[in-house]
C-alpha cells in the first residue's frame, strides 16, 4: 500500500486558523503582532518569499513592514535600521531575507537582531536555548518539519531517526528537535561512507541536502516517515525535492510531497514565532 501523503498545505491552514485567533485576541488588547522583513538587493527568489511572507502576515491578522534595499547598502545602514526595529514596540518579529550581499556580514546581521525578536531563530542565543532545552524560538522548517511528524499521531519516543543533512538552519536543529521528542538521532552528510546503511534502519528519514534523488527506495525500512525538506528542479524543470518520491512511496508509510509538504509549513512556523514573541510582551 502506497505511503500516505503528509498535506503540508491543509496542516499549514489548521495551523494558521489558531496563529490568527491569537492575533486576534492579542489585537483586541491593543498588541496587534508585527514582522519587519527586510530585503537588500533583488535576489528574484528572495523577493517572491518576502512577497509571500507579507502576504501571510496580512493573511492572520498581523502588522508587517517590508522594507527593501539596494544592493548597495552599507553594512553599518542596515545594523542601524535593525537596531531601530528592536527599539519598535509595534515590531515583535525582524527578519532579514538571506542570501545578503557579498559586503554584508551575515552572522554580524543574525546577531544584531534583539533576541526576543529572533522569530527566524538562527541567533547563537537562539541555538543555545534549542541545545539546552529551554523555551525560545525555533528555526522555522525544522519546527514545521516536526509538526509534520506530529499530525502522522506516531510517537517518536524510542524511534531512530536519520537526519541527512548537518546544516545550521536545518539539520543540526532538526536532530535537537527530534532528540527532545525522545528519538535516538543519526545525522548523517557528505562525509558519511554508507549512508544507505543509516537509512534502512531508520524509522524517520528527515532529507534535507539539496540534491535531488539522495534518498531512493532501496534505502528505506518498510513503514519509514519520510520528510523531504529538498527544493530542486529535475530534468524538465519541475520542482522536486530530495526524495525518489515515486520509489519512496512504495515502501514508506508516510511522506511528504514537494511541492506541498515542507515548504507551507516554513511560513506558517514563523508567523507562529511571531506571535508567541507578541504574546511574551
Amino acid at each position: 500500500m502506497p505511503a500516505q501523503l503528509i498535506d503540508g498545505i491543509l496542516l499549514s491552514q489548521q495551523l494558521r486558523a489558531d496563529i490568527a485567533q491569537r492575533a486576534a485576541t492579542l489585537s483586541a488588547s491593543g498588541r496587534q503582532p508585527g514582522l519587519a522583513v527586510i530585503l537588500v538587493g533583488e535576489d528574484p527568489a528572495s523577493q517572491v518569499y518576502v512577497r509571500n511572507k507579507v502576504k501571510a502576515c496580512a493573511d492572520v491578522g498581523f502588522h508587517s513592514v517590508l522594507e527593501k534595499y539596494a544592493a548597495e547598502l552599507p553594512e553599518a545602514a542596515l545594523l542601524d535600521r535593525i537596531a531601530a526595529l528592536n527599539a519598535d514596540p509595534a515590531i515583535h518579529g525582524i527578519l532579514v531575507q538571506m542570501p545578503l550581499p557579498r559586503h554584508i556580514n551575515p552572522h554580524k546581521v543574525i546577531e544584531a537582531i534583539s533576541t526576543t525578536k529572533d522569530v527566524d531563530g538562527y541567533s547563537v542565543l537562539s541555538a543555545g536555548e534549542l541545545m539546552t532545552g529551554l523555551e525560545g524560538f525555533r528555526p522555522c522548517t525544522p519546527y514545521g518539519c516536526m509538526k509534520l511528524i506530529e499530525s502522522t499521531g506516531v510517537d517518536l519516543r524510542g524511534k531512530h531517526a536519520v537526519v541527512i543533512g548537518r546544516s545550521n538552519t536545518v539539520g543540526k536543529p532538526m536532530g535537537l528537535l527530534l532528540l527532545q521528542a525522545n528519538a535516538t538521532v543519526t545525522i548523517c552528510h557528505s562525509a558519511t561512507p554508507d549512508l544507505a546503511y543509516h537509512t534502512r534502519q531508520a524509522d524517520v528519514v528527515v532529507a534535507a541536502v539539496g540534491r535531488r534523488n539522495t534518498l531512493t527506495a532501496d534505502m528505506v525500512k518498510p513503514g519509514a516517515i519520510v520528510i523531504d525538506v529538498g527544493m530542486n528542479r529535475d530534468d524538465n524543470g519541475k520542482l522536486c525535492g530530495d526524495v525518489d518520491t515515486a520509489g519512496v512511496r512504495e515502501v514508506a508509510s508516510y511522506i511528504t510531497p514537494v511541492p506541498g509538504g515542507v515548504g507551507p509549513m516554513t511560513i506558517t512556523m514563523l508567523l507562529m514565532n511571531t506571535v508567541e514573541a507578541a504574546e511574551r510582551t
